[in-house]
C-alpha cells in the first residue's frame, strides 16, 4: 500500500473534480467503499476501458393498462436507446405564457408531434436513477399513449415526484394543463 498523502490543494483539486461531475455525497461514499477508484486506476493505465451502457426501451411493445382500463391509443415508435438528452419537455403556448390548455386541446396540438409513450414512464419508474433530477418540479406526460378510465373518462399518465420517490398519476383529458405539465417529447435528429 503506498503512503498516499493528500495536501490541501490536492484535496481541494478532488473535490472541484467532484463538483463537476455532480456527484452527490452518497455517490463519493459508495466510491471510496468499493474497488471503483481501482477498476478506475485501470482506465487511466491503459489497461481497461470505459463502456456506456446503452438502455433500450421497447415503444412497440403493449402498455402497462392499469385494472379496469383499457388502452384507447397507443403510439409505437421501435426501439428507443434512453438518452435524456434525447427528450424535450414540451410546453404548449398557453402553457407557457403562464396559463393553462385543456388536455383534449393539448392533445390536438401535439398530434403529429413524436409524443413518447407510457412505456417509457413504466420504465423510468423502474429505473429512477435515469429520471432528470430536473423533472422533480414537473409532471411530465407521456402523451403516446391515452387510456380510457373506468368512468369512460379519456386520460393521459404522467411521472412525478412525491418525496421520497418517483410515482404516476394521471390526469382526464377534459381537465387543464398548466406551465409545470410538459409533454416528454422525442427530440428528433437535426432539431
Amino acid at each position: 500500500m503506498s503512503d498516499l498523502m493528500l495536501d490541501d490543494d490536492l484535496a481541494d483539486d478532488l473535490v472541484r473534480a467532484f463538483q463537476r461531475g455532480g456527484y452527490t455525497t452518497d455517490e463519493i461514499k459508495r466510491i471510496c467503499e468499493s474497488d471503483i477508484l481501482v477498476e478506475f486506476r485501470k482506465v487511466l493505465l491503459g489497461h481497461a476501458s470505459i463502456v456506456a451502457i446503452e438502455h433500450i426501451i421497447d415503444l412497440d411493445a403493449d402498455p402497462f393498462v392499469p385494472e379496469g382500463w383499457k388502452a384507447e391509443e397507443h403510439q409505437k415508435g421501435g426501439q428507443f436507446n434512453w438518452d435524456a438528452s434525447k427528450v424535450s419537455l414540451y410546453l404548449s403556448d398557453a402553457q407557457k405564457s403562464g396559463n393553462c390548455i385543456e388536455g383534449n386541446k393539448l392533445r390536438e396540438e401535439l398530434a403529429g408531434k413524436p409524443v413518447l409513450n407510457a412505456n417509457v414512464l413504466d420504465d423510468l419508474l423502474a429505473n429512477p436513477h435515469l429520471i432528470p433530477e430536473e423533472w422533480k418540479e414537473k409532471y411530465v406526460f407521456f402523451w403516446g399513449t391515452i387510456y380510457r378510465h373506468l368512468d369512460e373518462c379519456l386520460c393521459v399518465r404522467c411521472l412525478c415526484w412525491t418525496d421520497p420517490k418517483w410515482r404516476w398519476r394521471y390526469v382526464w383529458l377534459v381537465r387543464d394543463l398548466h406551465h409545470h405539465s410538459p409533454a416528454a417529447v422525442r427530440v428528433e435528429q437535426g432539431t
